[in-house]
C-alpha cells in the first residue's frame, strides 16, 4: 500500500459517499487510476464495506454501558458458545476478548436504564460460562468511530 492508497483510504473514511470524480480530485489522480485503486483496495480487503453512521439518539438509544465479563470456565467450547451468543445480541455494539482479567468487554446500547437492567437480567445473565459481569455507565462519548490513522 503506497501513499496514494493511504490518501484514498483517509478520504473515504471521512466521507464514504464521495464520487470517484471528487475522490480523484482530492488525491491528485485522474478518474481511471483512482477507480482502479479503490477497486483494488476493496478486492484486497483493505476496504471491507461502506455504511451510514447513525446517531443513536435518533433510534432512541440514549443509554450506553461498558460491560466487563469474567468467565468461570475458559474451555474452548464454553468460549465459542459465549462468543456466538454475544454476536447474536443486537444491542451489543462491540465485543472484544481481552488478555488478563476481565476476559471480555462489551459496549451495549439501550433506550434507558430500566431497559438496560432488563437486558442485563434477560440477556447477559444467561450467557454461557459467565462467572461475573460488571457494568460501567458511559457519561459522555469523547471519540466515537474515529477513522483509522493512515499515516505511519
Amino acid at each position: 500500500m503506497d501513499r496514494l492508497d493511504r490518501k484514498i483510504l483517509a478520504e473515504l473514511q471521512s466521507e464514504g459517499r464521495l464520487s470517484v470524480t471528487d475522490l480523484a480530485s482530492r488525491v491528485g489522480l485522474t478518474l481511471s487510476p483512482t477507480h482502479r485503486r479503490v477497486r483494488d483496495l476493496e478486492t484486497s480487503g483493505a476496504i471491507v464495506g461502506y455504511r451510514a453512521i447513525v446517531d443513536p439518539a435518533a433510534l432512541g438509544l440514549h443509554f450506553e454501558a461498558l460491560v466487563f465479563i469474567t468467565m468461570k470456565q475458559e474451555d474452548r467450547e464454553t468460549l465459542l458458545a459465549f462468543e456466538k451468543a454475544v454476536a447474536d445480541i443486537p444491542n451489543v455494539l462491540l465485543a472484544q476478548r481481552l488478555f488478563g482479567d476481565p476476559d471480555y468487554i462489551l459496549r451495549v446500547r439501550t433506550t434507558d436504564l430500566d431497559t438496560y437492567a432488563q437486558f442485563q437480567d434477560n440477556e447477559l445473565a444467561r450467557l454461557p460460562g459467565v462467572q461475573r459481569f460488571q457494568s460501567t455507565l458511559v457519561m459522555k462519548n469523547l471519540v466515537v468511530d474515529r477513522p483509522y490513522p493512515t499515516e505511519l
